[in-house]
C-alpha cells in the first residue's frame, strides 16, 4: 500500500503517480464522501442523558432532547423533555414536547403536555395541547409570536433578592 519514495535518493529518478489507462477504470474507483452530514441538511439532535446534571443555560438553533437534570434557561428549535428528565429554568422553543417535569416559565409556538408531564410555572403559547392526565400548575396564555416576548416585570410585592432566579420562585 505505501511504499519508499526514491525521489531524494541520489541516481534515483521520480516516481510519477500512475494514471488510469481509460475512462473506465477511474469511474470504478470508489468516492468516498467526508462531508459531516450535519451540513447534508438537518442536524442530528443533542441528547442530554438521565445521568447528566448541566447547571447554566443551554443555546442552540438546533434540537434538544433532555433525559436529565438542567438548572438554566434553554433555547432551541425542538426541545423534549424526557419522562426522567427535570429542567429548572425557562424554557424557550419552536416547538416544545414535555413528558417530564418544568419548573419555571415555557415559550413556545406548539407546547404539548403529554400524559407523564408535570409543569409548574406559566405557559406562553402560540398553540398548545395538554393531554389528559398531565399535572399542570400555572397560567397559560395565548401570543401570536411567544418567542419575542421577554420576561415580564416583577411586581414589586415579589421582587427578588439579588442573585434569585425566577425558577426559584415556584
Amino acid at each position: 500500500m505505501f511504499s519508499k519514495s526514491r525521489i531524494n535518493e541520489p541516481g534515483a529518478k521520480a516516481i510519477e503517480p500512475e494514471k488510469p489507462k481509460s475512462p473506465e477504470a477511474s469511474a470504478m474507483k470508489p468516492q468516498m464522501d467526508f462531508t459531516p452530514s450535519a451540513s447534508k441538511g438537518k442536524a442530528a439532535v443533542s441528547i442530554l442523558s438521565a445521568d447528566l446534571t448541566v447547571v447554566g443555560n443551554l443555546r442552540t438553533t438546533g434540537d434538544i432532547q433532555v433525559e436529565g437534570t438542567v438548572e438554566g434557561d434553554i433555547r432551541a428549535h425542538l426541545l423534549t423533555v424526557g419522562e426522567s428528565a427535570t429542567i429548572r429554568g425557562e424554557i424557550v422553543a419552536d416547538d416544545i414536547v414535555v413528558n417530564g417535569r418544568v419548573i419555571g416559565r415555557v415559550r413556545g409556538l406548539k407546547v404539548r403536555l403529554t400524559s407523564t408531564a408535570r409543569v409548574e410555572g406559566d405557559i406562553i403559547h402560540k398553540t398548545i395541547a395538554i393531554e389528559s392526565g398531565a399535572h399542570f400548575e400555572g397560567s397559560v396564555q395565548r401570543q401570536d409570536d411567544p418567542l419575542a416576548t421577554g420576561r415580564s416585570p416583577v411586581p414589586s410585592s415579589a421582587a427578588r433578592t439579588p442573585g434569585q432566579s425566577a425558577a426559584e420562585d415556584i
